[in-house]
């Protein structure tokens, strides 16, 4: 209670609140658990509401400051556990940028790692799909979350025989999505996380138009954290978006002549967590899904996650695999033992 407080009191903000809190090893774990507790039950908005504890900071810049300060924390707390010799196992869920410092750091204690990165994933449709079977696939691939998933399709590859009106249906379901408050009733997309993210997206879809791709449906952000539902055919190779996740609301549409220019296209990225083709010739579904490079392929569908399969990827998008009994691999290790002739 004392500890709450001179903690929380004007939001920390008077000279004489608790700064940092020290707690004698013997108490430390029940200290923890009930203060934690405790601050879970904090109401944070307008002090003139009924049952608010904490408001406000007093400007920007102490946001800031709070935020720099608890990243901090983190990032001396993961190393400490990258460098601790009892820690023998380190899993990771995030970007492969931060995957990377996680692997240096865990490099001196040589730590067993499992990681799941990012993802640039290909959602291709040859001549010979199920149209309307793809569009919905694609819906399910792109849209789910905002098109904010690892897995969620980021590029579409469409052969030429049928680009025209696959663009053609697939805009026509994107154009009915509804945007808004996930508890209203008939809203399908929600906000994206951060302010940061839409002006990711935004970005991507500017650099599209002004390589020459053409917005097929949406194309801009709306109030707040949301973004219009996005297609964009003619899409290129030197755009943001075929090198780059978006992790975002758009979906751009390019077009390719051969198998083989598929497969190159869908390859051609650092990333290889998540793949989706859609094909009803057996040949070609057993020569492509061997030839893209990711560690999951979805044939003919637009979801492939689910407990029982061992999720993962290859390349820069991860180590090892989550789920199944594959999933246990890396928490456990291979011992040989060789037994001699126990009589002697």
């Amino acid at each position: 209670e004392g500890a709450m407080a001179s903690k929380y009191r004007n939001a920390g903000q008077t000279c004489v609140c608790a700064n940092r809190i020290y707690v004698q090893d013997a108490v430390y774990d029940e200290f923890v658990q009930k203060f934690s507790a405790k601050v879970k039950t904090l109401k944070v908005g307008n002090g003139f509401d009924d049952g608010v504890v904490q408001g406000p900071l007093i400007e920007d810049a102490a946001v800031e400051k709070v935020e720099r300060h608890v990243q901090d924390a983190i990032s001396k707390g993961g190393k400490v556990i990258c460098a601790s010799d009892t820690v023998r196992h380190l899993s990771f869920t995030g970007s492969t940028e931060v995957g990377r410092i996680l692997m240096a750091q865990c490099a001196p204690t040589v730590k067993k790692m499992s990681l799941e990165l990012g993802g640039n994933a290909p959602f291709i449709v040859f001549e010979d799909a199920d149209l309307d079977s793809a569009v919905e696939g694609a819906m399910a691939s792109k849209y789910r979350n905002a098109g904010q998933t690892c897995v969620c399709a980021n590029r579409f590859y469409v052969q030429a025989g049928v680009y025209d009106a696959f663009v053609a249906k697939f805009t026509a379901k994107v154009k009915a999505l509804k945007v808004g408050n996930g508890f209203d009733d008939g809203v399908a997309q929600g906000p994206l996380i951060e302010d940061a993210a839409v002006a990711k997206v935004s970005r991507h879809v500017a650099d599209a138009i002004a390589r020459g791709g053409k917005v097929e449906t949406g194309g801009a952000a709306l109030h707040g954290q949301f973004f219009e539902p996005t297609v964009i055919s003619g899409a290129s190779a030197d755009m943001l978006c075929a090198t780059e996740e978006t992790f975002g609301p758009f979906a751009p549409v390019f077009k390719f002549e051969t198998e083989q220019q598929a497969i190159d296209a869908a390859n051609n990225t650092e990333f290889g967590l998540a793949s989706y083709f859609y094909s009803r010739d057996i040949g070609r579904i057993y020569r492509v899904a061997e030839a893209l490079e990711y560690g999951m392929v979805g044939i003919n569908v637009g979801i492939l996650a689910t407990e029982h399969v061992p999720f993962g990827g290859v390349k820069q998008s991860g180590l090892g695999r989550e789920g199944s009994h594959f999933g246990m691999d890396d928490y456990v290790e291979i011992k040989y033992l060789c037994i001699g002739d126990i009589l002697k």
